[in-house]
């Protein structure tokens, strides 16, 4: 196993609920990252931030690791959710709510 995959396993491990995102959640880097980071917030669920802009390692990994070409990448319970538009949709619906209380 690749040593990015074996971080990447282990970030999922050890939080329910990790965003792969660039910039933070206190300081998001980009809109899609901004709005992820909002509609967990507004959810009230605390959540793990990576910020891929600061390892190139672990932005290309995390791309491979879920077969999901684009950041920010929702993960809860070591699952891939998707990313912003698919948690907005999830969000509206009530689903992703669910999803993260779980």
């Amino acid at each position: 196993m690749s040593e990015v995959k074996s971080r990447i396993e282990k970030l999922l491990e050890e939080n329910k609920i990790v965003l792969f995102m660039k910039g933070t959640q206190q300081f998001p880097m980009c809109g899609f990252s901004a709005r992820a980071t909002a509609i967990l917030q507004d959810i009230g669920v605390s959540f793990k931030d990576v910020n891929v802009l600061e390892d190139e390692e672990i932005r290309q990994g995390i791309k491979d690791y879920g077969n999901w070409p684009t950041i920010p990448q929702l993960y809860v319970n070591k699952k891939l959710i998707g990313g912003s538009d698919i948690m907005m949709e999830m969000y509206q619906a009530g689903e992703l709510q669910t999803i993260v209380k779980n």
